[in-house]
């Protein structure tokens, strides 16, 4: 079996067995109350010590009748399309997450999908937070651009777990804005001010539009204002959620790293779910 090698050191998330699982228990029982059967969500990607409990509360909250869980990340350009992992399975702390390669297939049927064979943190971080809470779940480890193009994979997705009559769930994967000099984006200078317009202005346009399922607007909003770094991940989740009767979604938590670290640079964070309309 050919599985994806883990890519990110230890401090992003823990390097054995023992440790990750006592991680990952510390990291749900310190989250608040998590929902319960969304088909999909959208979870920070930070090292777990900074955004690892919104991810769990997110992750907790897809339906334990998932099948198939879909890990769409970014951190592409807007013309790069639509890339996957083709291994077998991903690598992670607590034993190899066995990859869903048919629904794979029936993407690639569909869609353009290009091997992923980069580094990437987007998708790996999710994946031992999967293997413990969905222990019975496989996943499928994709990437989409900020683009029409994931929101297309959205609804072949959708399409795809119909024909194969797959339960799954779509986790998109993005951080929102990238704040500080060192990120290269700093438009409202430093301080509280800086931390407030982040808060109260850029990223909660991002999310208002991802809750109100404007997703168009969501992908502007990410390339115009760097609100969002993987936008595409979370709209591709967004609209997978539509397809599945969903017609708004529900925010879990947000914060960013300046309130747990404060400095001249920080990162946002929202963890949202998509419970299905019953």
């Amino acid at each position: 079996m050919k599985v994806r090698a883990r890519s990110l050191p230890p401090g992003w998330y823990p390097a054995g067995e023992k440790q990750t699982a006592r991680e990952i228990e510390e990291l749900c029982s310190s989250a608040a109350e998590s929902a319960d059967g969304a088909v999909a969500g959208i979870a920070p990607h930070a090292g777990w010590s900074f955004s690892g409990s919104i991810a769990c509360r997110v992750i907790r909250s897809l339906s334990a009748e998932a099948q198939t869980i879909v890990v769409v990340g970014g951190h592409l350009a807007p013309n790069s399309g639509l890339l996957a992992a083709f291994e077998e399975g991903y690598e992670t702390p607590l034993g190899a997450l066995d990859a869903d390669l048919e629904l794979l297939e029936a993407l690639r049927a569909a869609l353009r999908l290009r091997e992923d064979r980069y580094a990437d943190n987007t998708v790996e971080i999710q994946l031992p937070l999967l293997k413990y809470i969905h222990p019975g779940a496989r996943a499928l480890h994709l990437r989409a651009s900020p683009s029409e193009e994931a929101l297309q994979l959205g609804v072949e997705l959708a399409r795809a777990a119909e024909r194969l009559d797959r339960k799954i769930a779509v986790l998109g994967s993005t951080d929102l804005t990238h704040y500080g000099e060192n990120y290269g984006f700093s438009p409202r200078g430093s301080g509280p001010q800086a931390v407030k317009w982040v808060k109260e202005v850029n990223d909660r346009r991002v999310v208002e539009a991802l809750l109100g399922m404007e997703l168009e607007k969501a992908v502007e909003l990410a390339v115009r204002e760097q609100s969002a770094c993987s936008i595409g991940g979370a709209v591709a989740a967004a609209r997978f959620a539509q397809q599945q009767g969903a017609e708004v979604g529900k925010l879990l938590e947000y914060r960013t790293s300046y309130d747990l670290s404060p400095g001249p640079f920080f990162v946002g964070y929202a963890g949202i779910i998509y419970p299905k309309t019953a």
